[in-house]
């Protein structure tokens, strides 16, 4: 019998990546069970879509899920990505608000 899975590859890379920002490509692909040319091609797709942004921190790459983002075709083209990773457990820490200048 042929094994399947209810998440693809692109959902469980994107998993990875918002829940460790600073994650190497080949930890994610150690964690998700695809080779590294397979994470580095869905970082880049999650990236073009606007799903993730990318910074250089040090000699590292820092992700940010872009969690406002629609999940994309089917039924549920009107839920946010965070919704779903919210879902699967996800805790998105936000950046501490700025005091309000008086």
């Amino acid at each position: 019998m042929t094994e399947w899975a209810f998440l693809t590859n692109h959902a469980l890379v994107l998993m990875c990546l918002a829940e460790s920002p600073l994650i190497t490509a080949i930890d994610v692909a150690d964690s998700v069970g695809i080779t590294e040319r397979a994470t580095r091609k869905i970082i880049a797709d999650l990236e073009e879509a606007g799903y993730i942004d990318k910074a250089k921190e040090g000699r590292r790459v820092r992700y940010s899920v872009q969690s406002e983002m629609l999940l994309r075709g089917g039924s549920v083209h009107d839920t946010a990505i965070g919704e779903l990773l919210k879902t699967l457990g996800w805790k998105q820490i936000l950046p501490p608000e700025k005091p309000l200048s008086l």
